[in-house]
């Protein structure tokens, strides 16, 4: 380094270069399996690991709507325990529901796909009259309708 270029930076080295990252973090939607979903390096670059990760997503999507739209609390449980297991399985919805939407925000069109597929399959088999033979009881699941 000369001089000149001391005095123009005040007397300081010039900042280091900053560590170039190998995958790039999209801010648009996209399609292709070079994402990164939840956790760093992962999936990778590895077509199988995609599919992984879509099943995964997919799976946390059905969840959602299974806890949802659950009864497992039985008829004369005492207050105490049916409110601590409801804020058990609203824990469970919240941080599964807060997963997808974090690995929404890989603006992957395949990951956008499986998040709407899991959570469309979770309302048919759990949340629609598909199933069910009679007209739907009063008190249809133990939780709450989720909200934003």
């Amino acid at each position: 380094m000369n001089d000149t270029h001391k005095h123009e930076m005040g007397g300081m080295a010039p900042p280091p270069t900053m560590p170039r990252h190998k995958m790039m973090m999209h801010m648009t939607f996209f399609w292709g399996k070079n994402a990164l979903v939840l956790f760093k390096g992962w999936p990778g670059t590895s077509t199988g690991m995609y599919g992984l990760a879509l099943v995964f997503v997919f799976a946390m999507g059905i969840l959602v709507e299974w806890l949802s739209h659950s009864r497992l609390i039985k008829p004369g449980t005492g207050n105490v325990a049916a409110g601590i297991i409801q804020t058990f399985m609203h824990t469970i919805r919240v941080g599964l529901a807060n997963l997808v939407m974090l690995a929404l925000m890989s603006f992957n069109v395949g990951v956008f796909l499986a998040a709407v597929a899991g959570h469309s399959l979770g309302f048919l088999l759990f949340g629609s009259r598909v199933f069910h033979k009679s007209a739907p009881p009063p008190k249809t699941n133990d939780l709450p309708p989720m909200s934003c």
